[in-house]
């Protein structure tokens, strides 16, 4: 090990000043059999850190085949290893001058022993749930209604813990994403409604809520699940409350919910969409009407990232386009939008990549950086104050 009087004679020798100088002196030595793969060091930010420090824990996901995430209880976060041209060194119990008490006096060693090292880490970004897997997993097995279909069903079902296995999401991210697509907990497993049962079952709740003649804003659940429960399993009409309206407790101490308005209009127009490849517009709006309950009106607002109008054709026309359906990659997403369409409206576009917005972009930001994505491909993109196309 070195002494002062050595360490002070490199310093002269460099023609460094002692003064400029911290006076605690650190000197490093390597331990026995220390190798650059016996730790791998990853760069946290300061909330991660404090996730850790407060005995919280942190998850890689991703199935052989994929890129690994990282995943807190509530974010999801993509692993990219960086290089440096420093060595990083691992020094256990290592202050840095900060760490160190005020009044040091006059220069003094530190030995310290270094336990490994490396020249690259693991860098983390925060970045958008991979969640499309989800739906497709669950529809492997969707829910039909039917006790003997169960029975004959050799189908997999998946557990939340299968899917915290096979998602690329954080919990958190997971369970919202599994209200967004109307799954429900059948028998401990997470199972997606087949799309036909779920509108047989929002039938049976509005027609009892029409011979019943109840407010929208107040469907008692006691009521609703003993006058249906005839007809399909009390759970079941819960979870349709559930996914079509808003759950609260009234003066009496009695569990409503609050339909919603746009979400049974929306659903109503996919289920009229589902088997049309296009519709004339002025038509369906007719249709859309007259299929909704009574006391309910439609807009076409309400179809925002669901159905896609063409008005430049004649008759004008609807489509089904569920931005669900589209890809998660940000340039896949735009390729596919504009392969179906070589000019949007910033107002028709901006429903299908809202979601690929990070917390402070804009729908209009991520267009410019597509264009410019785009002209380094070759591709020529023209972009006026209404219209976008490649």
């Amino acid at each position: 090990m070195r002494t002062l009087e050595e360490v002070q004679a490199t310093t002269q020798i460099a023609k460094l000043k002692e003064e400029d100088l911290q006076p605690a002196i650190h000197c490093l030595s390597f331990g026995e059999h220390v190798s650059s793969g016996d730790y791998c060091l990853m760069e946290l930010d300061e909330k991660l850190c404090k996730h850790i420090e407060s005995g919280q824990s942190l998850v890689i996901r991703g199935d052989k085949d994929e890129h690994a995430v990282l995943c807190s209880e509530e974010e999801t976060y993509d692993l990219k290893m960086a290089d440096t041209s420093n060595l990083l060194l691992l020094i256990p119990g290592c202050k840095t001058p900060d760490q160190l008490p005020g009044d040091q006096g006059r220069p003094h060693l530190i030995h310290s022993q270094i336990s490994g090292f490396t020249n690259s880490y693991w860098e983390l970004r925060r970045q958008r749930p991979k969640l499309k897997k989800l739906k497709k997993l669950l529809m492997e097995s969707p829910y039909e209604g039917s006790p003997l279909a169960e029975e004959e069903s050799s189908a997999q079902k998946y557990t939340l813990e299968d899917l915290l296995d096979r998602i690329q999401a954080s919990k958190a991210e997971i369970v919202a994403q599994l209200g967004n697509i109307h799954a429900c907990n059948i028998d401990g497993f997470w199972r997606i409604l087949d799309f036909d049962y779920e509108m047989k079952l929002l039938g049976h709740v509005m027609q009892l809520v029409d011979s019943e003649s109840w407010s929208f804003s107040k469907v008692p659940l006691r009521t609703s699940q003993q006058e249906l429960g005839p007809l399909e399993p009390e759970e079941m009409i819960e979870h349709c409350l559930n996914c079509y309206g808003r759950r609260y407790t009234d003066e009496e101490g009695e569990e409503c919910f609050a339909l919603n308005e746009d979400k049974v209009c929306q659903a109503t127009a996919r289920m009229l969409l589902q088997n049309a490849v296009k519709f004339n517009l002025s038509e369906f709006q007719e249709v859309w009407q007259q299929s909704v309950p009574e006391g309910m009106s439609t807009r076409l607002d309400q179809l925002k990232g669901v159905a896609l109008l063409d008005r430049s054709t004649r008759p004008e026309t609807i489509c089904l386009l569920r931005v669900e359906d589209l890809p998660e990659d940000t340039l896949e997403r735009f390729n596919r939008l504009f392969s179906m369409r070589e000019k949007w409206t910033g107002d028709d576009i901006a429903p299908y990549i809202q979601d690929l917005c990070g917390e402070k972009q804009t729908t209009g930001a991520l267009l410019t950086k597509y264009a410019r994505m785009s002209m380094q491909n070759g591709m020529k993109v023209y972009n006026s104050r209404r219209p976008v196309a490649t």
